[in-house]
């Protein structure tokens, strides 16, 4: 009896065109998308994620979109209980999962054989507020003196997983590069990558700044305000909307918000080609291939018949 199809996978850096060739796939494949970007598990978070709309989704069942509210904070465990669910669930439906999205651990959490390390809110707290004193960089220092492997892999500016590991390794007492994930699937999965060469991406990330503001990214923060955006620290930090928070409050004009937004998003893409690029399971694509989803297919079809879920055409 032939195993089951292999979860297919769609990563890479923003704006390269993952969400499109998610729904390209998922009808192709007659599979169903479940969401690996953490920004787009918030409720009314849609303009400044690039969130599909209904329509563009095409009839695709979309899964873990719109799950949090704004002042709810997203953690790693959670995601992976539900997207290992969702993923099971898509599955019963006799269904191809395809999990799209670009935040690198929340993909792993999903496919990979990761160990969740304890949590306490008031060590979070301690290391939080030493970050706000001391900036990322002098933090990521202790880090490194306290377990040089997990700095390596922690980039000096990403405060938020600096502050992780370092709580981790307070609550153990065990570096935390041992609790980092296994680049071992837990159930098979083909994962494949869109690439954009940089000068191309950074004109696409310009662009997408600019139709944020002209789709009304303004009015969707202040919605969003009056509902607690700032009291949730991810969603009110996410890139565009801290940006567009300070156009509101008179800090930044609108031509610096934007031109923060795409500077803060242009590194957060090296940041996702850092994180991705390392991995040799991954598949990697041109995203502007006018041929991308009869390529992509391929690669799917090669691992499917790997794992014996179809057989050779």
């Amino acid at each position: 009896m032939p195993s089951q199809h292999p979860i297919v996978a769609v990563v890479g850096a923003t704006a390269t065109g993952k969400s499109d060739l998610g729904v390209a796939l998922a009808h192709a494949l007659d599979g169903e998308v479940v969401n690996a970007d953490a920004s787009q598990f918030y409720r009314g978070m849609d303009i400044g994620t690039a969130k599909l709309t209904v329509a563009e989704r095409e009839g695709v069942p979309h899964h873990l979109l719109d799950v949090l509210d704004v002042h709810e904070e997203a953690t790693v465990a959670a995601y992976q209980r539900d997207a290992r669910a969702a993923i099971g669930a898509v599955r019963t439906r006799g269904r191809v999962p395809v999990l799209v999205g670009g935040s690198g651990l929340y993909v792993r959490a999903a496919l990979d054989d990761l160990r969740i390390p304890p949590t306490d809110a008031g060590a979070r707290a301690r290391w939080e507020a030493r970050l706000d004193a001391v900036g990322p960089a002098a933090l990521h220092a202790e880090l490194a003196a306290a377990d040089p492997p997990a700095a390596a892999r922690i980039h000096p500016s990403n405060g938020r997983r600096i502050v992780r590991a370092l709580e981790v390794i307070e609550l153990t007492g065990a570096p935390f590069s041992a609790t980092m994930p296994q680049r071992r699937f837990v159930a098979p999965a083909v994962v494949v990558g869109l690439r954009t060469d940089r000068p191309t991406l950074h004109r696409r990330i310009g662009a997408r700044v600019q139709r944020m503001w002209r789709s009304g990214l303004l009015d969707e923060v202040r919605r969003l305000d009056s509902i607690g955006l700032r009291e949730g620290r991810t969603a009110s930090r996410a890139i565009g909307y801290a940006q567009a928070l300070q156009q509101l409050d008179g800090i930044l004009t609108e031509v610096q918000a934007q031109d923060e937004t795409a500077t803060l998003t242009r590194k957060f893409a090296r940041r996702q080609e850092s994180w991705f690029g390392p991995d040799p399971r991954i598949h990697w694509l041109p995203s502007d291939a006018p041929d991308l989803l009869a390529r992509a297919l391929d690669v799917v079809q090669a691992a499917a018949e790997a794992s014996g879920a179809v057989t050779p055409g």
